[in-house]
């Protein structure tokens, strides 16, 4: 069975701390679910290239291009890994315009796989003040271990510890994610009216 994993990332940095994080996220939650006997497709949703087309979003109430293939790849997964930078001690505005614009329980029953990253560990409770209540209001169901890291977990002897709860974090959304029936995608031209039919009427 084909299981979807799309990773969101709202880094705005190039190279981003923030997509490295959601890179070894996707790579350990990939490689559990191989364990399983899975096969598995990853849709990569990067929000940096998507401002532009989040703003017109928001002013117009249409999503285009780039924009509407991201937001059916998060509707059709199967399991969401969803990775911010810390901004002002919470998510960042352009994680958060994505999911405003989501459209309503397209994340229901949905599991995620949170990650943060920041300049230090004094932001790591954003995990748990900001990212929870949100994916919790979204009716999502969020695997029980978050990933904060600070710039300083990347390297050193640092680096052994952040691995462990990136896989932690991935053994687990892979579990949630083998145990619920893999997700219908709608073809959204399956029920077409054919054109000689429309104009016999």
């Amino acid at each position: 069975m084909t299981r979807r994993i799309a990773v969101v990332s709202a880094g705005l940095s190039n190279p981003s701390s923030t997509r490295l994080l959601a890179e070894q996220l996707e790579a350990a939650t990939t490689r559990a679910l191989r364990m399983e006997g899975e096969e598995v497709e990853v849709d990569v949703v990067d929000l940096r290239a998507l401002a532009h087309g989040l703003a017109d979003r928001l002013v117009t109430g249409f999503a285009t291009g780039e924009l509407e293939e991201a937001l059916e790849a998060v509707r059709r997964a199967d399991g969401v890994i969803a990775v911010t930078p810390v901004f002002s001690a919470s998510y960042s505005g352009l994680f958060k315009t994505f999911f405003d614009v989501l459209e309503p329980d397209s994340l229901r029953g949905t599991p995620v796989l949170l990650g943060a990253t920041a300049g230090t560990a004094r932001h790591s409770l954003v995990l748990e003040h900001a990212m929870r209540p949100l994916f919790a209001y979204l009716k999502a169901v969020v695997v029980p271990t978050a990933v904060f890291a600070a710039t300083e977990d990347f390297g050193g002897s640092r680096a052994t510890a952040l691995n462990d709860r990136i896989e932690t974090a991935g053994a687990e959304l892979a579990t949630l994610v083998t145990a619920a029936p893999a997700r219908e995608v709608e073809d959204p031209y399956a029920d077409v009216t054919d054109f000689a039919t429309l104009l016999a009427r």
